[in-house]
């Protein structure tokens, strides 16, 4: 079945997408470079791939709200917060819950693989159920496996967590502090993830789906991982450019006070790290010492 696609942004996954789907649908894209107009765009569509930040999935929400067609499907592919602490699936949630249909489209999805045609893989949650369909279709062909999941909170979570955890990652490969280690803390972010999520009412095992361990052990180990190589250069010293998703879901769970963090050992160790990365082998080498004694 041919649809007709709207892809939101031309970056790395917005190429990714238009790779995916250009030869199988009817795609147009917009993005602020472009010289279309967005509201001109949004009622020929019947899926809308948001392939931007969070941050202005507010605004964009807001401007494509009124020209969505009756059976609509928006669909976002942002792990990050916005500024006011909200995931793409509040945002979501709060403007087209009742009115119109929305998903994420979370996992595994490394934008220079899949246009090497390259297999990726995703967990798809949506507020219809049946719209899983038309994912299908929209994919159907493509080297972008889907898996339908009930608890989007969960997946937005995961994937927006994982990317802190990440960071530990690099920092521990540019320290050579060995693979039991990494073993480690694989299995010890999975834990502080699954209970998380469990505090905002996700499934226990959400974690361990596409979203949350598929996605964390890619970037956990990629080497175009940005936050795997934020890990590396902090570990180098060099603190210039201390930035990503992952910095930034850091200041908006402290500043909104999302969840108390410090409950969690090794999210907190992020934490610590990444606002004071001076003082990052103190910090490391307590908490190593720490769990020598747990």
């Amino acid at each position: 079945m041919k649809l007709k696609v709207l892809v939101l942004g031309y970056g790395e996954m917005g190429h990714a997408m238009e790779y995916l789907l250009a030869d199988k649908h009817d795609i147009r894209i917009w993005s602020l470079e472009t010289r279309n107009i967005l509201e001109e765009e949004v009622p020929f569509a019947e899926i809308i791939l948001f392939c931007l930040p969070v941050n202005p999935h507010l605004e964009i929400v807001q401007r494509v709200l009124p020209y969505l067609s009756a059976n609509s499907l928006c669909l976002s592919i942002a792990k990050g917060l916005d500024e006011s602490g909200k995931t793409a699936a509040q945002i979501f949630g709060n403007l087209l819950s009742d009115k119109h249909h929305y998903g994420v489209l979370y996992g595994p999805m490394i934008s220079e693989e899949i246009r090497a045609g390259r297999l990726s893989f995703a967990d798809v949650a949506i507020s219809d159920p049946e719209d899983f369909q038309r994912i299908r279709s929209l994919f159907l062909g493509s080297t972008l496996i889907c898996k339908q999941v009930e608890d989007m909170l969960g997946s937005n979570w995961s994937v927006i967590l994982k990317n802190v955890y990440a960071i530990l990652f690099g920092i521990a490969d540019e320290l050579q502090l060995g693979d039991n280690v990494r073993g480690y803390l694989m299995v010890t972010a999975l834990a502080e993830l699954s209970a998380i999520v469990q505090n905002f009412g996700g499934e226990a095992s959400t974690p361990y789906s596409y979203a949350g361990l598929g996605d964390l052990l890619t970037t956990a180990s990629s080497k175009d991982s940005h936050h795997h190589e934020l890990g590396r250069l902090l570990a180098k010293g060099q603190f210039l450019d201390i930035s990503g998703e992952g910095v930034h879901t850091l200041k908006m769970v402290a500043k909104h006070d999302l969840f108390n963090y410090k409950s969690y050992p090794l999210y907190t160790l992020a934490h610590d790290i990444v606002m004071m990365p001076e003082q990052l082998k103190s910090l490391l080498d307590a908490y190593l010492q720490r769990i020598q004694t747990w």
